[in-house]
């Protein structure tokens, strides 16, 4: 009998690890990945925390912003965007720290489901381009068939970015457009904020809502700009609705039923999608700013 199990989990190891998503053990705490400005001079760096608050340590140094962090599949890598500078990777504990690309201007990436691939985002002088590289760096391209993008996402169901108010489905070998859900994403500041759940079924974005009756606080009798957090069922072509006022960008769970995005009060919420019920998770004397949604650490 000892002789089998020891056996097939072997086997389930190889079949893991042949899919590129190795498993975690359960005894492993989840991270999320935030930004902060430890110096409060301007400059953003990257920060984990677990779920309950514990193991906050700074993951990113230097005098360049770090942002837009997202985990490989496996959850044993996380990528980012280091202003100025380019895109970089590095192990969970900050690591093995490698360069990926030299354009500073290169942002917003996403890997692909099988962990082999970097979708990322390079401007022009028109418009945002979707670039596809290995996860090593190599080889990048643009993918000259997508459209202007904003934020990529890549999930089981294919690589997607915002463009033009709508969420797209691209083709991620030549960008060719393959489907357009009918979202309706707030084209001037929702682009660079949208996040799709697993299934497809929702997303969100951070947008522009209804002044404050009443305020002129901006000069002249002018409001001053106020923003919201969205969210938008995508299954039943529902309108997008504010889920919480002044709030960041969010990131879905791994199983699409939670949020995490940072709040008004730059605390950490996550949110559970079925009632509502929200938590903050602590991060002691280290406030989160809402440059980038959290990043959380695939199960």
């Amino acid at each position: 009998m000892l002789v089998v199990v020891v056996v097939l989990g072997v086997a389930l190891a190889a079949v893991s690890a042949a899919s590129g998503r190795t498993q975690r053990s359960s005894a492993q705490p989840t991270w999320l990945l935030f930004t902060a400005d430890p110096s409060g001079l301007g400059v953003e760096q990257l920060f984990r925390v677990t779920l309950s608050g514990k193991g906050l340590k700074q993951l990113t140094r230097g005098p360049d912003s770090s942002e837009a962090p997202a985990f490989s599949p496996n959850g044993k890598r996380i990528v980012f965007s280091r202003l100025g500078a380019g895109i970089f990777s590095m192990n969970v504990d900050g690591t093995g720290l490698r360069r990926l690309t030299t354009n500073g201007r290169d942002n917003s990436p996403a890997w692909s489901p099988d962990g082999k691939q970097i979708a990322f985002l390079r401007p022009t002088t028109s418009a945002w381009t979707v670039w596809i590289m290995s996860s090593s760096g190599a080889g990048a391209k643009r993918l000259r068939l997508a459209p202007a993008a904003g934020r990529p996402s890549w999930t089981a169901h294919g690589l997607l970015i915002p463009t033009e108010g709508d969420l797209a489905r691209i083709d991620p070998r030549s960008g060719r457009v393959q489907k357009l859900f009918g979202a309706r994403i707030d084209a001037t500041g929702g682009m660079d904020t949208t996040a799709v759940s697993p299934d497809l079924s929702t997303l969100t974005y951070v947008g522009p809502r209804p002044p404050v009756p009443g305020d002129t606080g901006c000069g002249e009798g002018v409001p001053c700009a106020v923003f919201g957090l969205y969210i938008e069922n995508l299954a039943k072509h529902r309108a997008p609705r504010i889920l919480e006022r002044d709030a960041g960008p969010a990131t879905f769970s791994p199983d699409g039923k939670s949020l995490a995005f940072v709040a008004r009060n730059h605390r950490i919420v996550l949110r559970l999608l079925a009632n509502g019920k929200s938590r903050f998770v602590p991060t002691g004397k280290i406030t989160p700013t809402t440059t980038s949604p959290p990043a959380w650490q695939p199960s």
